[in-house]
């Protein structure tokens, strides 16, 4: 029987939870050991199909920490890693900064699509990524490709934009471009997603999805102007490119419909009501959603 394990390395968005400038409930809960919600690094997850070798999907700037807290990750000899690989989905800034933590001359191998490839690749800063020990292979949308042996994976577009600091006249908001993707596992069988960014859902991403045995999801907000409403942010969700998971549109009312094993929020939003226990979370758990957190695992097992 094949096994392939999902490990949350990060659950939170861009800045985390706390968010280091925050004072929103939220946050201040967070940082209060006595609260019950625990702090959460920002969004990555790692997959291995034997537990020894690891592919981590987006490099955080939590990468260090989230590292030392998985054993599974930690150095087997005087240098080493069971990361293999690491795969990109976006250019955002809580995606891409932790490949400046990964520089200490260690062998592994950089899969993104030619336009994110094109984005690290005007910054000289991620040169510090010898190409003597990082391998970067551009991969093109829904050509299957193995980050690891014994894991197939496909990327392919999702509703997005531009990041932030590449805005400019074109967001190329709400295009399906490999500026920003989502990454399908084919496990025998079984199928697997993770969606951590994504703005809309169309007709092709729900049939792509319906069926599935596991989805990783963006929860970053759980209303459009969730941001405008707690006074920390001018834009709504859907301007930073990510559907809100309530209302007319969102993602609770798109994905409840569709048959899916196990769909689990991640890419959650400080500012989200669903961190912490009350009616938003109690609609979004009666509806057969999940909360991801850091640490959380699920094992997909198929038989070959």
């Amino acid at each position: 029987m094949t096994q392939v394990r999902f490990l949350v390395l990060g659950a939170a968005a861009g800045g985390g939870l706390p968010q280091w400038n925050c004072g929103c409930p939220n946050c201040r809960a967070a940082r209060d050991p006595a609260s019950g919600l625990k702090p959460q690094t920002q969004s990555s997850l790692a997959v291995s199909p034997d537990g020894e070798r690891w592919v981590v999907f987006n490099a955080s700037p939590d990468i260090r920490a989230q590292i030392e807290h998985n054993a599974c990750l930690h150095p087997r000899a005087l240098r080493d890693s069971p990361i293999a690989s690491v795969v990109i989905t976006n250019g955002d800034i809580d995606h891409i900064t932790g490949l400046l933590t990964l520089r200490e001359k260690q062998a592994f191998t950089l899969h993104a699509t030619p336009a994110l490839m094109e984005t690290l690749g005007q910054n000289p800063v991620f040169q510090v990524l010898d190409p003597a020990f990082v391998q970067a292979r551009a991969v093109g949308l829904d050509i299957p490709f193995s980050p690891l042996p014994g894991l197939e994976i496909r990327l392919f577009a999702v509703p997005g934009k531009v990041p932030l600091y590449l805005e400019g006249d074109d967001l190329r908001l709400g295009q399906e471009t490999d500026d920003t993707v989502g990454v399908e596992f084919r496990i025998a069988d079984r199928r697997a997603y993770y969606v951590p960014g994504c703005g809309s859902m169309p007709a092709t991403l729900s049939q792509r999805l319906e069926g599935a045995d596991l989805v990783f999801f963006d929860g970053t907000v759980f209303e459009d102007d969730e941001m405008v409403q707690a006074g920390v942010g001018q834009k709504t969700g859907r301007r930073m490119g990510h559907m809100p998971i309530n209302g007319d549109g969102g993602s609770l009312a798109a994905l409840s419909p569709l048959s899916i094993g196990r769909k689990i929020f991640i890419h959650i939003n400080n500012t989200n009501p669903i961190w912490r226990p009350g009616a938003q979370r109690a609609a979004v758990e009666a509806r057969g959603f999940e909360i991801g957190h850091d640490g959380m695992e699920v094992i997909l097992a198929a038989q070959p």
